[in-house]
């Protein structure tokens, strides 16, 4: 009798001493080799989990593609704001969402006693390093670990290929209909720049975007102005065209002046990392070297 109480004892410890290396809600822990119910709130976390060969139980509603296998899943609202009672309804294991997103959801996830992890898809080196995360937290080590040798690859043939070339100096401009931020080497579109070998003309430690009047920009001098899209990428072309036509300072900028005034892709180039990107860096090094 105590021989047996020693045993369930001891795979008890066993089971709790399981956790994540990945930003997560501390609760209770599974075996993290078993299957689990996973949610994914975002199509970018959706990719991942499908590229990692991972069971989804529920997708969010979005405009982006996603793999047919995820056509006839419950649906669960928007990246943005996820119906918390109808994931809480399914009994999720965890809950799956971007990064940033942390700030709006994880209170709405504490509350709802849901756990939870946040992704990192700031940057493609953040994405990879979150698949190996996941790729061990649910036993999916082999996957996790062929898509990094993958990207590991691409990336030393990638670099081969800009080797020796002079680094542009880049504005990136995201925008929404009315309005425009400066995208720093923290925001998505940023790091791909600075992947694809641009200096972006505004660094910042924490922030992805900033605030900046044009004549701060025009002291910049940028060799090359992209202007990416938050949503809406049709009003988004049309505002800066408007932008760019109308106000005076823009023609005093070399890279105006030079044509070297890029509107990029909203599929390749969005908010969270994808596996786009290589797809964003082939983009990048048309616009920045040829």
């Amino acid at each position: 009798m105590n021989k047996r109480i020693f045993t369930l004892v001891f795979a008890l410890i066993i089971a709790l001493s399981l956790c994540s290396c990945v930003d997560q809600h501390a609760g209770k822990k599974n075996s993290n080799k078993d299957e689990k119910k996973i949610i994914a709130t975002s199509p970018a976390t959706v990719e991942i989990c499908n590229k990692l060969k991972i069971k989804l139980i529920a997708v969010p509603e979005s405009s982006f593609t996603m793999a047919d296998e995820y056509k006839d899943l419950p649906k669960i609202g928007s990246p943005m704001s996820p119906d918390i009672e109808k994931i809480k309804s399914l009994n999720p294991d965890y809950v799956l969402s971007p990064v940033s997103l942390k700030n709006e959801l994880e209170k709405k996830y504490k509350n709802a006693e849901l756990k939870y992890e946040f992704i990192n898809l700031s940057s493609v080196d953040g994405m990879f390093d979150s698949i190996k995360k996941l790729g061990d937290k649910f036993g999916h080590e082999k996957e996790a670990n062929a898509l990094i040798d993958e990207h590991k690859q691409y990336m030393k043939k990638f670099n081969s290929s800009i080797k020796g070339k002079k680094r542009p100096k880049v504005l990136v401009l995201m925008g929404l209909p009315g309005s425009y931020v400066i995208a720093t080497d923290k925001s998505y579109v940023g790091s791909l720049v600075k992947l694809a070998g641009g200096e972006n003309v505004y660094t910042d430690d924490s922030k992805d975007f900033l605030t900046v009047n044009t004549e701060d920009m025009k002291t910049k001098n940028p060799d090359i102005i992209l202007r990416a899209s938050h949503a809406m990428p049709d009003d988004v072309k049309s505002m800066f065209a408007k932008e760019f036509a109308e106000n005076d300072i823009w023609k005093h900028f070399d890279a105006v002046k030079n044509g070297k005034v890029h509107d990029l892709d909203n599929t390749l180039f969005n908010m969270s990392a994808n596996f786009n990107y290589r797809d964003a860096l082939e983009e990048l090094r048309k616009l920045l070297y040829e």
